[in-house]
């Protein structure tokens, strides 16, 4: 992983990415931005309660610095599903559709993923010109959204074996309790998910939901793959994260953007 900042915006990179020409990413952090208050102050997401205006002035500044108009920046309304979609040209952020996966083929077009918590997923085959980018939270993981955005790569043509992704901050094991329940709905599955659960306490866990994540794409036969290893949660001043905005009392809370883009 490497840090970089440029216009007063930093970023964080996957090593790996950042050595192909050919794509331009970016795990953005909560700097750089105009919102105030509680989504200080990089907040790409208009889900949240914050000014749709500063929200704007945040996804161009990202724009930008991924080399892209801010008509090109497309996220989708996330569910936590395992729908992908194949983008063929941007569409206006009241069109977008539900959906947790994106896929294209087409040069300058940035794919982005909003995140608090939840698991960014880059993907990107150099050779035959795809990219791919996720958002990979628990329900996700487990119903197989990592693999459903590699299948729609393929369906563009791409290799699986030419594949590298890249997972972005997350929460970490340290910071994720969760309830006995919650694990038996993924070794209801496959018990073999059982260790990525520690013991808490006599009640609770924590999950490890970066390394299942890598557990996903390592299933799904992508033997390039890394992990920034940063926790959202424990970052308070360099990422935004749900659940240590909501411990806090706080309502509502920024998302991050993460994002990737073909070069012409």
């Amino acid at each position: 992983m490497t840090a970089s900042n440029n216009d007063n915006i930093p970023v964080i990179k996957a090593k790996s990415f950042a050595t192909i020409s050919a794509i331009e990413h970016a795990f953005f952090t909560r700097q750089g931005g105009v919102s105030t208050g509680q989504y200080d102050s990089l907040n790409c997401g208009y889900g949240s309660d914050d000014s749709t205006e500063h929200v704007s002035e945040n996804r161009r500044r990202a724009s930008t610095k991924l080399g892209v108009n801010s008509s090109s920046l497309v996220s989708v309304y996330q569910v936590h599903g395992t729908d992908v979609v194949t983008i063929e040209e941007p569409w206006d952020r009241h069109s977008a559709p539900k959906a947790d996966g994106m896929v294209t083929r087409h040069s300058n077009l940035a794919l982005g993923i909003l995140t608090a918590d939840c698991t960014p997923v880059l993907f990107a085959d150099p050779e035959a010109g795809i990219i791919g980018a996720c958002h990979a939270g628990w329900r996700g993981a487990l119903n197989g959204i990592v693999e459903a955005t590699i299948s729609s790569m393929e369906a563009l043509r791409s290799a699986r074996g030419n594949i590298l992704a890249a997972i972005g901050p997350c929460i970490a094991q340290k910071s994720y309790q969760v309830g006995i329940e919650f694990r038996d709905q993924f070794t209801g599955q496959d018990p073999q998910y059982s260790r990525y659960f520690i013991d808490d306490d006599a009640t609770h866990l924590r999950f490890d939901l970066g390394g299942f994540v890598e557990l996903m794409l390592d299933r799904a036969q992508i033997m390039q793959f890394e992990n920034v290893c940063i926790d959202n949660c424990a970052e308070t001043e360099l990422l935004f994260s749900y659940r240590r905005t909501t411990l806090a009392g706080k309502s509502d809370y920024g998302r991050g953007l993460s994002a990737i883009a073909l070069k012409s």
